[in-house]
């Protein structure tokens, strides 16, 4: 229970009791990401459930409102960052990780914010009225993502996120939640893209910038979300 906590605590914005948790505690909830997730997406999925009674626009608002609320922009500043990084770094690893360690943002970041709110947002727009549960379920499976990364890709700062989770992850927690996105994708379809875009980037990682840290944990959930919304909206065609 308490590495469940540590886990919501990080990764959302819910009031949770005050629990004492080592490092050890903090590497640990890596493995219940996908968990926080799933209270993430409840939340989502509520507010885009009523806010589409008045009309699908505010409904996707209201949805877009509520995902950046519960996270409290957390993976976005992840993104950002990256994007400054990669704008800036022009192949240099060290001035890649010197303007992500970097907490002012920059003209890339700003772009990669706005492209990705405005994204998700326009994808919202599309879910139809009874698909607004399964979209619960779309942040539970990008937060599978941070333990495939951890276990396939070295940690690009000593000491940083990337290395403290590296190890934490085991492979029946790869094996168990993978399985278990694949069988809700017998039910949802969409879902059973989530192991092929976290495998995507998990190669453009690699190819990109050599491994992971934080902040590229969160870009790549924020954008395993995006892409699953669109996986979503494309199913949603009649």
């Amino acid at each position: 229970m308490r590495t469940l906590i540590v886990a919501l605590a990080f990764l959302t914005r819910l009031p949770m009791p005050r629990v004492k948790a080592d490092e050890a505690d903090f590497t640990r909830a890596i493995r219940l990401y996908p968990v926080a997730g799933l209270a993430i997406g409840v939340i989502v999925a509520g507010a885009g459930w009523l806010g589409a009674r008045v009309d699908p626009w505010t409904g996707a608002l209201a949805a877009l409102v509520a995902w950046v609320w519960a996270t409290g922009a957390l993976h976005l500043d992840g993104l950002a960052d990256l994007s400054d990084g990669l704008g800036a770094a022009h192949g240099d690893r060290s001035r890649l990780l010197a303007v992500m360690a970097d907490p002012h943002i920059g003209s890339f970041g700003v772009v990669a914010l706005v492209m990705q709110l405005l994204a998700k947002l326009v994808l919202l727009h599309h879910v139809p009225p009874e698909g607004w549960p399964w979209i619960a379920l779309i942040p539970a499976a990008a937060r599978i993502g941070p333990l495939v990364w951890s276990r396939m890709l070295p940690p690009l700062k000593p000491g940083g996120l990337g290395a403290m989770v590296a190890k934490a992850v085991r492979p029946r927690d790869l094996i168990g939640w993978t399985v278990a996105v694949l069988a809700l994708g017998l039910v949802y379809p969409p879902l059973v893209t989530a192991p092929l875009i976290v495998l995507a980037l998990s190669l453009w990682f690699r190819r990109k910038l050599g491994g992971v840290t934080g902040d590229v944990h969160g870009a790549g959930i924020e954008l395993t979300e995006t892409a699953l919304l669109l996986a979503a909206a494309l199913y949603a065609l009649p």
